[in-house]
């Protein structure tokens, strides 16, 4: 089945696999081990596809959502035994794909960035940004988080300004982009997922489209 899964993504057959879940338990914890898919196109279309299909299974059995969600979030932490490091993204897109179910939950993804330890967030920070991203306007301009994703601005790693970028964009916070004129000179090379596709682009193209242009690729 996850070879099966894995063509699905190649084809970005979200809603085969959306099908696929709703008759297997199997689908969520397959596509979970296809985050770790050595090409990252395929690892991001997993979190994508875990969305949809997590929608399609908690119309009629949220609780099996919820435990997924659960076993998600075990997975951030060492103890897990096995660190599944595109959790906050995928916790964020099964949030999206039915907020009022999962509301409860918003919270405890966008805060993940505060309650990371500092060791982890060399590696999560970037995805834990998209997560927020994410989320948008469902975190309701948490005052906690934000400046948390203002302070990325500043970070050494071009992946996480420009990332911070595309968060605050996506929670309506063009104002502070608007003030950050330093980053219209910024190359950094940075990936973002959107739609389905991978986007290589830079931290100044990002902030391009933030503010209203074209963001380049």
């Amino acid at each position: 089945m996850k070879r099966t899964l894995r063509a699905l993504l190649e084809e970005r057959r979200c809603d085969r696999i959306a099908e696929m879940a709703a008759g297997s338990k199997r689908v969520l914890g397959l596509l979970t081990a296809l985050t770790f898919d050595a090409d990252p196109l395929i690892a991001w279309r997993a979190v994508e596809a875990m969305g949809v299909a997590a929608a399609r299974i908690a119309d009629a059995r949220p609780e099996f959502v919820r435990e997924h969600l659960r076993r998600l979030h075990w997975l951030l932490s060492e103890e897990s035994g096995g660190i599944c490091w595109r959790a906050p993204e995928a916790m964020a897109e099964i949030v999206v794909g039915r907020p009022a179910l999962f509301a409860d939950w918003v919270p405890i993804v966008t805060h993940l960035i505060l309650e990371a330890a500092e060791e982890d967030l060399a590696h999560f920070r970037p995805g834990m940004l998209w997560a927020v991203g994410r989320l948008g306007p469902l975190t309701a301009g948490d005052p906690d988080v934000e400046p948390a994703v203002v302070a990325a601005l500043d970070h050494a790693d071009p992946q996480v300004r420009g990332t911070a970028v595309w968060c605050l964009a996506r929670l309506g916070r063009s104002d502070v982009l608007a003030r950050r004129r330093d980053l219209e000179s910024d190359e950094g090379d940075v990936e973002l997922f959107e739609e389905g596709v991978l986007r290589h682009t830079t931290v100044a193209r990002v902030l391009e489209g933030a503010l209203g242009g074209e963001p380049g690729a």
